[in-house]
């Protein structure tokens, strides 16, 4: 296929990749395009840029970027953090640990006193080193009596054991009764008390109160159910189709039960019904593609809580389809898959777009010579292999979107040390420093204008490489 420059008269998508802090720095990049006025006919996400993708259909991409929206909000720093009951369940055995330990912390304490006596006696001071000794054989008679050490020790490792156990019961009990579901599960008892060992209640939490913020007009009212979210987002898009700042949007998730990857949109006439006429067998097709313009518009909510779930590493996201769609009532399991981006240029390709902007978190691929420290902590390096991934995935969407599409472009950093769960932010050692949520956003609109903007829009020129 012979390479295209860009053009404004071309149907263009937008398609947004990666996860957890992947969020900000989309937001970052649709601030510059926005301000360009680059022209985007479709939006598609899946992971963290299905909040951005929902956001920009309905032209509320400004929420995202401000300085008080929500990828800075401070209940957003708390994301994918250790769950509660884990925490507490390291620290009780931290302190079982120290229990344990407390006889040969009384052996390291006579050794400090034995050597201070000896000092004592070195200088002279008899007086004192015998005080030492008698000070410590007095302690030493004490803690090894029968009512202290010889009896606190055992019992005091009991109750902490006995406090992890009863933690993670609870905690697994409650994670069953949220799930909703009465599905037997097979395994040991003992994997259902650990459970995902990260947190999924943020960002999502305020993602959702960020859409229903841009949905609810002139309204005050309290945030609604899901359902109710989902069908006022849809009204809203669907009623101001052709409006400024209003777009299609495609937003993709996997269903661990099905096993399929599932693609969720609302768009114009014409694309939809290209979208639900694509190739392959009538069931698969039916079974993998959600029209949110129709009775499934209540899930919008539920793809977004999804594509924020990571597989394993979170518990998967439950929904519950309407009782008359492909799946009939059926209650599956939602989590992002970095591979989605290659899904969701076939789908773009399907209605329509003849090109495409790729933009992720992602840096570019590793060089000779360019290993750094790897993370130690359990939660860092399942963002690195995450991050990993996404940067693989990049590549083969690139591929896809060449090979799919009349031009393809990429936005993405050069260097990103923000992993996909620091939001707290992160120390950088390439630059001696610590990087910030802020500086992300600022840094994806900085990339929008350097990669795209200034050397493609502007010129007409392509970007070929990564």
């Amino acid at each position: 296929m012979a390479e295209s420059p860009y053009s404004p008269r071309l149907r263009t998508g937008l398609v947004l990749c990666g996860t957890g802090t992947a969020g900000p720095y989309q937001a970052g990049v649709l601030r510059a395009l926005t301000e360009a006025g680059v022209k985007i006919d479709v939006v598609a996400a899946h992971g963290a840029g299905v909040a951005t993708a929902l956001a920009a259909a309905i032209d509320g991409g400004s929420r995202l970027w401000d300085a008080t929206g929500p990828w800075t909000h401070p209940r957003v720093r708390r994301a994918y953090r250790w769950r509660p009951a884990l925490r507490v369940a390291a620290a009780g055995l931290g302190a079982a640990g120290l229990v344990l330990l407390s006889p040969l912390i009384v052996l390291v304490a006579a050794a400090a006193f034995y050597a201070a006596s000896t000092l004592a006696s070195l200088a002279n001071l008899t007086a004192a080193s015998e005080r030492l000794v008698q000070i410590y054989g007095q302690w030493l008679a004490v803690l090894f009596s029968p009512p202290v050490l010889p009896t606190i020790v055992p019992r005091a490792m009991v109750l902490a054991v006995l406090l992890v156990f009863a933690v993670l019961a609870w905690a697994a009990f409650r994670a069953l009764r949220g799930e909703a579901s009465r599905r037997r599960l097979r395994g040991a008892f003992w994997w259902r008390l650990v459970g995902s060992p990260l947190t999924a209640g943020e960002p999502g939490a305020t993602l959702v109160d960020a859409l229903w913020h841009l949905v609810r007009g002139a309204s005050n009212a309290p945030r609604p159910v899901p359902a109710e979210i989902g069908r006022r987002y849809v009204d809203v898009l669907a009623d101001n189709f052709g409006q400024p700042g209003f777009r299609e949007v495609l937003v993709a998730v996997h269903d661990l039960d099905a096993r399929r990857d599932l693609v969720g949109g609302v768009l114009a006439p014409q694309a939809r019904a290209a979208f639900e006429s694509h190739h392959g067998s009538l069931g698969a097709r039916e079974g993998e593609i959600v029209d949110f313009t129709g009775p499934q518009r209540e899930l919008v909510v539920d793809f977004l809580l999804g594509a924020l779930r990571l597989p394993v590493a979170t518990a998967a996201h439950p929904m519950q389809f309407p009782a008359e769609s492909y799946w009939r009532g059926e209650l599956h399991h939602l989590t992002d898959r970095p591979e989605l981006v290659a899904r969701l240029i076939d789908e773009m390709a399907v209605v329509g777009v003849e090109q495409i902007i790729l933009v992720s978190p992602a840096g570019a691929p590793a060089q000779p010579h360019g290993m750094r420290a790897r993370p130690v902590d359990l939660r860092a390096r399942i963002g690195e292999h995450v991050r990993s991934v996404e940067t693989a995935a990049l590549q083969d969407g690139l591929s896809s979107a060449r090979a799919r599409t009349d031009a393809a472009f990429v936005i993405h950093p050069a260097h990103n040390p923000i992993g996909p769960f620091d939001f707290g932010g992160v120390y950088d050692e390439a630059s001696d420093r610590r990087r910030t949520i802020p500086e992300l956003i600022q840094q994806g609109y900085e990339d929008a204008y350097h990669q795209f903007i200034e050397p493609i829009v502007a010129t007409g020129d392509r970007l070929d490489e990564i």
